[in-house]
């Protein structure tokens, strides 16, 4: 059973490095999920709420730049443990912050620990599984991650509901960081083990930027790039205050209506998840966590990346507009804006390593992500502001609808570019130039 060579020690080192960032999933959306809350109960506005978004991403786009050099130099367990550490302590502070400055200190904490431990995740999982059901790994650890998001978003309201407080919201974000950074405790401990057992190589990490390699990049990746940006862009910001929004525009209940003990509540929660802001909210990332491995599997084998990026991107603009500009039950654009989700970032990060030279793609990858932590930094701040400037949130629909716009005419010159290069991102199969 602990014979760290076995398929069992493997599989028990997955659960533990797949919690490493269950608690970071749930800590980044409470926020979100209990944004109206937060709005009545600090007397704080939406752009401050946006904000606690901002700061998160200002923090991962230094990480980005840093963070994978420390990984490098520290080795996984250390720099695992110090960002799983700082993660804790930024969720922390968050919770006993008894002013909105200091709440944002300890969302920028929290944010330079997370993007990190995610990157670190990814080295801990190919120290161990490369060569032995890599993808699975990272199939299961990015599925626990979700789990997190999807909790909070099903959780955060009736947390805050139930208790009489949001502060216990944050609570529990800070107690799931504190599994997380247990979890990572017992990983330490079993790969130290292993390590003695098993000739485990230290794997280094992809995304990092090398920045000579930025000469060597073609249209075609320039390309992707500005459709991540916008992509993103107009997803993440979107549900950082789209809880707010379905309260605000359709009434729709913060919690679903039952009796019983709190776990019961939990429960009936998830249950009624169409018909609760949180739930309509966490509706996207269920969608990917359900579907993008058949996604991936589509991609893998039919090609088409770059006609997918282009209707996936095509999906989302009527679906922001719908919610901006009628009265439409805004469950079923979500469900669309969730295929779109699935759709675009299937073919989209899968391109990367076809379009650049084989050893430039960790810098590919860093470069990409540090562009895309810009945007995510830019537009809750924006969605806040425009609501509270207009006091709707349409001007923030028409916002996300032109991203949408944007990132459309990046996938169309995307498509034209490819097929300058005998259609490599529409073809099947992955080959590195």
């Amino acid at each position: 059973m602990f014979d760290p060579t076995s398929r069992f020690y493997r599989f028990s080192i997955l659960l533990f490095v797949s919690l490493l960032t269950f608690g970071c999933y749930f800590a980044y959306d409470i926020i979100g999920a209990i944004a109206p809350t937060l709005v009545e109960d600090l007397g704080a506005d939406r752009a401050t709420v946006g904000w606690m978004y901002t700061w998160y991403s200002i923090a991962a786009i230094i990480a980005v730049l840093i963070g994978g050099y420390l990984i490098d130099l520290l080795g996984t367990r250390r720099s695992s443990l110090i960002f799983s550490i700082l993660v804790f302590i930024g969720a922390a502070v968050v919770w006993l912050a008894d002013s909105i400055p200091v709440l944002f200190v300890g969302r920028f904490i929290f944010g330079a620990g997370s993007e990190p431990l995610v990157v670190a995740q990814s080295a801990i999982l190919a120290r161990w599984f490369k060569g032995k059901e890599l993808a699975l790994s990272f199939g299961i650890a990015l599925t626990v991650s979700r789990l997190g998001t999807i909790f909070s978003f099903n959780t955060g309201e009736l947390l805050a509901n139930h208790f009489g407080s949001y502060k216990y919201a944050l609570i529990a974000a800070t107690l799931f960081c504190l599994v997380s950074l247990l979890a990572n405790v017992v990983y330490i401990i079993m790969d130290r083990y292993g390590e003695r057992a098993v000739e485990l190589a230290e794997e280094g990490v992809e995304e990092k930027i090398v920045f000579k390699d930025i000469k060597l990049f073609k249209s075609t990746y320039w390309y992707v790039v500005l459709l991540c940006v916008t992509f993103y862009s107009a997803i993440f910001p979107f549900t950082a205050l789209s809880t707010d929004f379905f309260v605000d525009k359709w009434g729709i209940a913060r919690v679903a209506e039952t009796t019983g003990g709190f776990f019961l509540q939990v429960f009936n929660n998830f249950f009624h998840m169409f018909s609760t802001a949180g739930g309509i909210s966490s509706i996207i990332i269920f969608a990917s966590m359900a579907l993008a491995p058949f996604a991936g599997h589509y991609v893998d084998k039919v090609g088409k990346r770059g006609t997918l990026m282009i209707l996936g991107s095509l999906i989302m603009i009527p679906c922001y507009l719908l919610m901006g500009f009628s009265n439409i039950y805004p469950a079923y654009p979500m469900v669309a804006l969730g295929a779109a989700f699935v759709l675009v970032p299937a073919a989209m990060w899968p391109s990367v390593p076809l379009i650049v030279p084989k050893r430039t793609i960790g810098s590919a990858f860093g470069l990409m992500t540090f562009i895309q932590n810009i945007g995510l930094a830019l537009f809750p701040f924006l969605n806040g502001w425009l609501r509270d400037t207009t006091e709707t949130y349409s001007a923030s629909m028409l916002m996300f609808a032109l991203l949408g716009v944007c990132g459309l005419f990046f996938a169309v010159l995307l498509k034209r570019a490819d097929s300058k290069e005998n259609y490599v991102l529409e073809n099947p199969g992955l080959h590195a130039p």
